[in-house]
């Protein structure tokens, strides 16, 4: 890894700032849902926090990841930045699960959701962690999970929350072909603004719609 290079240290300034921005975005979002789930039970402020806290995770290990010079040091953050996805979509499916579904399927795709990201947890400190795919693949399976109750989804969330949380989705979805194409140029600061749209979506589609 050229991290000295005029060009790599352009890229990462700006996979640092778009992340930066998801930061700063996530403190205030973090506040938002903490103070609107309080209205709720106990479960909704748990649900709503650890929503909002996975989301700062992520922004802020991926930006302290970008912004790092320090090879060893840019080493482990990139492993706690990986970590954090898993941390991310297990948290997004938390309110929608226990809050939004409820019941024997909210519970059921809560658990088994929690299972594949411990799963992930383990998959990066396995010998398979060097497989790019592998962990792409478990991030697209875990994305997508909710599909297996897709009736009981419709049923119990409203359109406006079932429209964000899709195209939450598919943002982050969509975003993956930017990550994997590295000859495109700033490609993974591309990713990063697909990932931070993806998040948006989500939230407001947890904070407007399935939050009390």
């Amino acid at each position: 890894m050229l991290i000295n290079t005029i060009d790599y240290r352009n890229e990462e300034f700006w996979n640092t700032l778009t992340h930066a921005a998801g930061v700063v975005l996530s403190v205030f979002a973090l506040v938002l849902l903490v103070f609107s789930s309080s209205k709720g039970s106990a479960l909704d402020v748990v649900s709503a926090t650890i929503f909002g806290t996975s989301l700062l995770l992520l922004y802020l290990a991926s930006t302290l990841y970008h912004a790092s010079r320090n090879r060893r040091k840019k080493f482990y953050l990139r492993k706690l930045d990986h970590l954090c996805i898993y941390l991310l979509i297990a948290g997004t499916y938390t309110p929608v699960t226990l809050i939004g579904m409820k019941g024997v399927w909210g519970w059921t795709i809560f658990g088994i959701i929690w299972g594949l990201a411990v799963l992930g947890f383990v998959f990066k400190f396995s010998p398979l962690r060097k497989s790019e795919n592998l962990s792409l693949g478990l991030y697209a399976l875990m994305g997508w999970l909710i599909l297996i109750g897709m009736k009981p989804l419709v049923e119990s969330l409203s359109i406006g929350a079932l429209t964000f949380m899709g195209l939450g989705g598919l943002f982050y979805t969509v975003g993956i072909y930017f990550y994997v194409k590295e000859k495109i140029p700033y490609n993974h600061a591309i990713w990063h603004l697909f990932v931070l749209a993806g998040s948006i979506f989500h939230f407001f589609g947890i904070y407007v719609y399935i939050l009390p």
